[in-house]
């Protein structure tokens, strides 16, 4: 049965390749018959040791190539070999850092070293299809791997589709219209949250004496909570204005973390605002709820602001899934 192969020339192996299937399944199977690593399918004519570098599950790799190292020798319809579908993913092999970056993860299997010069597809090599798609030089090539990429996320096996390709290469244009946006956000946030600092719910102590300007509501727990919650979101807003602004270059420039790149960078600062967002909201839903407690059936609307946030933000990453799913089927 492991060589038995379905309408689309897929065997048991081919499912558990390309499903990140436990490595002890993968394991049986090959015992089973070894011959299984080097069937490919009707479509690509692609081996489980291709399926599973396509979905960048490097320890799969590393399993088959264990029990049979000469089937990396196959490629697929249109030349691409094992290495070519790692570098799509900048796939860890066979554990630790990615074998494309200088002095990356050494090669065990003898006969996989010599596939970093065969070409494939479009004349390129793994080495160079790396480097193209994370080139910030735009150029054919690096459109055609993208094509090929978006057409291999239309297949599937098993009813599963391929893995999403997260290439980490984004235009100039585009991350400048990103950062736009980024700081118009962390601005209005910053603004309203320092704002919401000096007219503090409630009011403050007008007459005089020691308590003058102190807030009248400084005991009530949901008062506390909303000072909190609305620092830390002028802190998260501050922090993303300082990242883009590049004050925080000087003073952490001598670690190691810092030295990155604009895209991770521009993802950090999404991070932050993210978390100044989710402050905001519970500091505007404990604000609005300390100074409309008298009123008890606005208390609880105000109240349940923070609870209905989080259920809309699951609503729509839930329904972003259901959608996916049908669109792949």
């Amino acid at each position: 049965m492991t060589k038995e192969r379905d309408e689309d020339g897929h065997t048991p192996l081919h499912y558990a390749a390309h499903l990140g299937s436990r490595l002890s399944v993968v394991e049986e199977l090959l015992k089973r018959d070894v011959s299984a690593a080097y069937i490919g399918d009707k479509k690509r004519g692609m081996t489980p040791l291709l399926m599973a570098a396509r979905q960048g599950y490097g320890e799969t790799c590393s399993k088959i190539l264990s029990l049979c190292p000469d089937c990396c020798e196959k490629v697929d319809k249109i030349g691409l070999n094992l290495l070519h579908y790692m570098a799509f993913r900048d796939s860890v092999f066979p554990l630790g850092s990615s074998v494309f970056k200088r002095g990356g993860a050494e090669i065990v299997y003898g006969s996989v070293r010599n596939l970093m010069e065969l070409e494939g597809a479009f004349g390129i090599t793994p080495q160079e299809a790396h480097n193209t798609l994370r080139s910030k030089k735009q150029h054919h090539k690096q459109k055609q791997i993208k094509e090929l990429l978006e057409e291999l996320e239309n297949d599937q096996v098993a009813e599963e589709a391929v893995r999403h390709f997260r290439l980490p290469n984004v235009s100039t244009e585009r991350l400048e219209a990103i950062r736009n946006t980024h700081l118009i956000v962390a601005a209005l946030i910053a603004t309203v949250t320092f704002a919401a600092a000096i007219t503090v719910p409630g009011g403050l102590e007008s007459e005089k004496g020691s308590k003058q300007g102190t807030p009248f509501l400084i005991h009530e727990a949901a008062f506390k909570v909303f000072v909190v919650t609305n620092a830390l979101a002028f802190i998260f807003s501050v922090s993303a204005l300082f990242i883009y602004f590049g004050v925080l270059d000087i003073l952490l420039s001598r670690f190691k973390f810092w030295r990155q790149t604009v895209l991770y960078r521009t993802r950090s600062v999404s991070g932050l605002l993210g978390y100044a967002t989710v402050a905001m909201m519970i500091a505007f839903s404990t604000g609005s709820y300390v100074v409309l407690k008298p009123s008890h059936e606005l208390a609880i609307v105000s109240y349940l602001i923070c609870p209905a946030f989080f259920f809309v933000l699951h609503l729509t990453i839930f329904d972003y899934y259901i959608i996916k799913i049908i669109f792949h089927r």
